[in-house]
């Protein structure tokens, strides 16, 4: 058996590389004449060279146009194309000049004799090209013409202004403005009209029919030096909407049915029905809308809110969230339609905010004066709002704070006078169980109640309800700065001015903040006072005692 031969070193000459590389092409020199190239919208024929270049306004525009620098200059480096050179109302066709690296190749064609016999292979003379110089700039038309429309030239206007393009003196005196005729409209000879006889065209024709004249305006219009900023053409791709359905609609008072387009991906509102107290009648049932969220609602906290509602008509929204669990309220929030499956809301009056049961009016019923509600402003809290960390933040720290602290948050909405839960006081009447206020409340007798109820103050009389509210106020606001108010201290607010029915003035005391850097800053003592008792006040926040 013969064995093959072992790989070794290649036999390939050397050179065999080199000899397979191609060889680069020649160089030419390129000569430095420069030429300038323009891209003409239209057929130059040899012969009518010199009128395309009098339509570009002539050489010396062509020579500016070029000559001047491009880049940040172009917009006075455009070249304009009259069609209608004479005519000042018909708008030119801009071109661009744009820097370009192009070069003018002259191709020579020699012709030879063909042989007879001689097959033919389709090359039949001889080409040379060689280059003969470069071009550094074109002028390219890529915009649309302007809308041309040409005004009457008879017109004193016109006149007028033709006379002061060629700075005719004795023209420019010569115009007047002429009488103003309500006559919009004028009648010419149609040239494109046909020639009928007149018998042909029966005898329902008059004398006074005339198919050789057409109707004219006479508005006396003359064009704008521009009608479009629109250079370039756009793309709209007009097309239906595919979110647009054809439906037929019922009319209600004819009857009769017509064809609608609606959109249905339109938003769909799952808030709750809304009323303003002036409104005679309250809602019985929820929205079309959300209604046919019904079947998707979760069934147990549903029927939960059903027993609440019925337990108790009206409710904030704090204190019924305060009835679930957080993992309930969570799916209350981010359902929409839980609420207003079973409630609506007042828009303003004594219940606003309020969230109350289909078919149950408070303005009918005397008892439910306990569940107006009363909102105070805090105009010390905070404008600036803070960062989703901080928040998070705070809310962690106040939670483990309530928890050693044995506060019980569920309890939120409820007002005692000793303790505060949040910045802003939004109570109604029956979750306020401090007993100067308690008492102030069920005070039934003929000076605190009203037989009619009023649209702003509810049931209560404006004395007994501004009582209710000068001492929950003093009472909050206290617990804000760090002490309870005394019984005494809300007794000498009750009691009103000298000579007038009004209650003195609850006393406000500045807190350092940027809602009061307007009304003037704080003394120096009393700034350094505050900015201690913050400290301490977030330090509690931070580190809850153990």
């Amino acid at each position: 058996m013969n064995e093959l031969p072992l790989a070794g070193p290649s036999s390939i000459p050397a050179n065999a590389e080199a000899s397979t590389t191609p060889a680069s092409a020649p160089e030419q020199p390129l000569p430095g004449t420069h030429y300038y190239s323009v891209e003409y919208p239209g057929f130059v024929h040899p012969t009518s060279l010199q009128l395309a270049v009098e339509r570009l306004g002539g050489q010396h525009a062509l020579e500016n146009a070029f000559h001047r620098p491009t880049g940040r200059d172009r917009v006075e480096s455009l070249l304009e194309l009259r069609l209608r050179p004479g005519n000042a109302y018909a708008h030119p066709v801009p071109a661009e000049i744009v820097p370009t690296s192009n070069i003018v190749l002259m191709i020579v064609k020699r012709k030879r004799r063909r042989v007879e016999g001689q097959a033919e292979d389709g090359a039949i003379g001889e080409y040379t090209v060689e280059a003969v110089g470069s071009v550094p700039k074109t002028a390219r038309f890529r915009s649309m013409a302007d809308f041309q429309y040409q005004p009457n030239m008879s017109d004193p206007v016109a006149k007028l202004r033709k006379a002061m393009d060629s700075m005719d003196v004795d023209g420019v005196l010569q115009y007047h403005i002429p009488p103003e005729q309500e006559q919009y409209t004028t009648t010419e000879a149609d040239p494109s009209a046909m020639d009928i006889d007149p018998q042909l065209l029966g005898d329902g024709a008059g004398p006074s029919t005339n198919l050789n004249v057409r109707t004219k305006s006479n508005l006396r219009l003359f064009p704008p030096p521009l009608f479009s900023r629109q250079g370039i053409p756009q793309n709209y791709n007009y097309k239906a909407n595919t979110a647009s359905i054809e439906t037929i609609v019922v009319d209600d008072d004819t009857g009769e049915e017509k064809k609608r387009l609606i959109n249905r991906m339109r938003w769909r509102g799952l808030g709750p029905v809304s009323v303003s107290s002036t409104e005679k009648n309250v809602p019985t049932k929820p929205s079309s809308t959300v209604e046919e969220q019904r079947q998707q609602a979760d069934k147990k906290i549903l029927n939960r809110l059903d027993e609440l509602f019925q337990e108790r008509p009206v409710w904030t929204r704090t204190a019924i969230f305060n009835q679930f669990q957080p993992i309930e309220v969570r799916e209350i929030i981010n359902s929409k339609y839980l609420l207003p499956l079973v409630s609506y809301v007042f828009e303003d009056g004594p219940w606003r905010d309020t969230y109350v049961r289909f078919g149950y009016d408070p303005r009918q019923d005397p008892d439910a004066r306990f569940y107006q509600r009363l909102y105070f402003r805090n105009v010390n809290h905070p404008i600036e709002r803070p960062s989703v960390g901080a928040r998070r933040q705070e809310t962690r720290n106040e939670s483990l704070q309530a928890r050693f602290s044995g506060m019980n948050q569920r309890r939120s909405h409820i007002f005692d006078g000793e303790t505060v839960t949040s910045d802003t006081a939004a109570f109604q009447l029956c979750d306020i169980t401090d007993p100067m206020l308690k008492e102030m409340i069920d005070a039934d007798d003929e000076s605190s109640l009203r037989d009619v109820c009023h649209e702003r103050d509810g049931w209560y009389t404006t004395h007994a309800l501004a009582c209710i509210k000068t001492v929950l106020r003093h009472k909050f606001f206290s617990l804000l700065l760090g002490h309870v108010a005394t019984r005494e201290e809300c007794e000498k607010l009750l009691v009103p001015q000298d000579g007038t029915d009004k209650l003195r003035p609850r006393y406000r005391p500045k807190m350092f903040g940027k809602h009061n850097m307007a009304k003037g800053a704080l003394p120096p003592e009393d700034a350094a006072a505050q900015r201690l008792i913050t400290a301490v006040e977030q330090q509690r926040k931070t580190f809850p005692s153990r």
